[in-house]
């Protein structure tokens, strides 16, 4: 990572990544279900722990972090690279976005999915606890994700209610999963390029896109600087599967972390099939700079981590 603007981005990333992966380990934990009624099978939050930690980007907490802190910070220098840490909201946001993304992997893996065995580098929880935990994992996984955004003290509740309908409405029927649905049902087929840019915008694009404007919810944006987020946000998100894409025909699975060209494998309309490689390359780039140009529209004046996490998107090697 380089310095974006004065930014450090590395140092920025590494101080709420620490922050992060503290607060899912905390979360997701056997002494959190303790706490509860009910309690929870240790085999149960072993899998869960196992699909959430030791790995990942966490390319959409830091989003969130980040998008809380430009709509938050009243002048560029108002959060060093590296400290400023994230109220109690945008944490817990972030994390919940994790949460629902770390599940959705956990589904998509299975053998009625994508039936793959390889995810950060390691089995993937079918295969390591079975169908039948994985099942589960992820479907507590995901219940989790609004628990945390619904504490009993320290959040508003009309912020909560906003938090949890942003989340819910990018990770169903119109957006993730439902982006997952026309996935399965294209198998085979050929998409134009509209098309794929829909299946792609509702499967990947909807949660990146909302982890910004979860961010956003947890500062003080104005209505400029919120429609400006989220069109920053349907670029990334649009632009990281096109990158996807690339990577999956480009990359071998030590750098991945997973299968790659189980796209090609499975006959699934991608980018790459339907453009090429220089093109989808080329199209990554321009989304990229429609990310740029809405920052620079937004009349935010911290957003120099937004903008070194969407070259990061862009530039990325996995």
């Amino acid at each position: 990572m380089r310095r974006h603007n004065g930014l450090d981005l590395a140092a920025w990333s590494a101080a709420h990544l620490a922050r992060i992966e503290a607060a899912l380990r905390r979360w997701v934990s056997l002494e959190a279900s303790a706490n509860s009624e009910h309690g929870a099978p240790a085999a149960l939050i072993a899998a869960m722990r196992y699909a959430v930690l030791d790995g990942g980007k966490r390319l959409r907490p830091l989003l969130v972090l980040a998008a809380a802190e430009a709509a938050s910070s009243p002048h560029p220098n108002a959060l060093p690279a590296g400290e400023g840490a994230a109220d109690e909201a945008a944490l817990r946001a972030a994390c919940a976005v994790e949460l629902i993304h770390a599940y959705s992997l956990v589904h998509d893996d299975m053998p009625c999915m994508d039936n793959d065995v390889l995810r950060r580098g390691k089995p993937t929880v079918h295969v390591k606890f079975g169908a039948a935990s994985a099942l589960l994992a992820g479907d507590a996984l995901q219940a989790l994700a609004f628990e945390l955004l619904t504490p009993e003290h320290g959040m508003p509740a009309g912020q909560q209610a906003a938090l949890c309908r942003l989340l819910a409405r990018a990770a169903g029927s119109a957006g993730m999963a439902g982006g997952q649905a026309i996935d399965l049902a294209s198998v085979g087929l050929a998409l134009t390029e509209s098309e794929l840019r829909e299946m792609h915008r509702l499967k990947t694009g909807a949660l990146l896109q909302a982890s910004v404007m979860m961010g956003a919810a947890c500062g003080k944006a104005s209505s400029q600087a919120r429609a400006a987020l989220k069109t920053y946000g349907a670029a990334i998100g649009l632009a990281f599967q096109v990158v996807d894409d690339i990577l999956d025909v480009t990359a071998d699975s030590v750098t991945l972390g997973k299968t790659p060209g189980k796209d090609a494998d499975q006959h699934k309309p991608t980018y790459v099939s339907l453009l090429g490689l220089e093109r989808s390359s080329a199209y990554a780039q321009e989304l990229l700079d429609q990310a740029l140009a809405a920052l620079a529209q937004s009349g935010l004046p911290n957003t120099q981590a937004l903008q070194g996490l969407a070259r990061l998107v862009v530039k990325r090697a996995n």
